[in-house]
């Protein structure tokens, strides 16, 4: 994993802890629920709470990036004697999703999305045209990435040595569905690693579909081939990554 994405993973898992105090948590519910921006005296009047106590867990969550503050004179007066503005809080835009071990759902919901659309346009049948849109994303990832062990560790897929100068990878980012869909998610794993091992220049391990318990259905092993173990075929596996 870069040292970004390190620290984007980070912040995501701080901000989920930090509404796992049941009272924060309610806080923060509370602010989602209003369509304008909240203050501190409203805020600790609906959850019954003392004002300050309010105060500090509203100003935790902007610090773990759920909320956003702003100040703002409410009775609509200014210059001397309108008095300060009061701080407001609103939820932050985005999203804030973090999974042990890492999963990217959304990767699998693109390609698959992806995928329909372009079949629909087409005509052409919709598993072949699954595995051209999973390569196609792949090249683009190895191609704005430093390596092919950079890409595999940016989707999680936790990249290990197997002793023979190739790769094994112990996480699967698509587990649950790859469960369910074996065959389609695992042939569009495949493909997806194939065109990122183009993209990146990976010229030292060929990419191979390869199920085996505990790892995910690929593998990279040593050297080039022309015969790479491809999604026809494949039996479902029951790993357990």
């Amino acid at each position: 994993m870069s040292r970004m994405d390190g620290f984007a993973r980070h912040d995501a898992l701080a901000a989920i802890a930090s509404i796992a105090d049941p009272q924060r948590r309610a806080l923060f519910e509370f602010v989602t629920r209003q369509h304008e921006p909240v203050g501190r005296d409203e805020t600790a009047a609906a959850l019954g709470i003392p004002r300050g106590t309010a105060a500090f867990h509203l100003d935790r969550l902007v610090d773990a990036g759920l909320l956003t503050a702003e100040f703002q004179r409410r009775n609509g007066k200014t210059g001397p004697g309108a008095g300060r503005p009061a701080k407001l809080y609103r939820v932050a835009q985005g999203e804030v999703a973090a999974s042990v071990p890492e999963r990217h759902y959304d990767v699998a919901a693109e390609i698959l999305s992806r995928a329909v659309e372009e079949s629909d346009r087409t005509g052409d049948p919709i598993r072949p045209t699954l595995e051209r849109v999973a390569a196609d994303l792949g090249r683009s990832l190895g191609a704005s990435a430093d390596s092919m062990t950079e890409v595999l560790e940016r989707l999680g897929y936790e990249p290990v040595d197997d002793g023979a100068d190739g790769m094994l990878l112990t996480n699967c980012p698509f587990h649950r569905v790859a469960q369910r869909h074996t065959e389609t998610i695992c042939g569009a794993n495949v493909a997806l690693l194939h065109g990122a091992a183009e993209g990146s220049g990976e010229h030292e391990r060929t990419v191979v579909l390869e199920p085996r318990d505990g790892y995910c259905c690929v593998r990279l092993i040593a050297g080039t081939s022309d015969s790479t173990v491809g999604p026809a075929g494949l039996e479902p596996t029951t790993s357990t990554v």
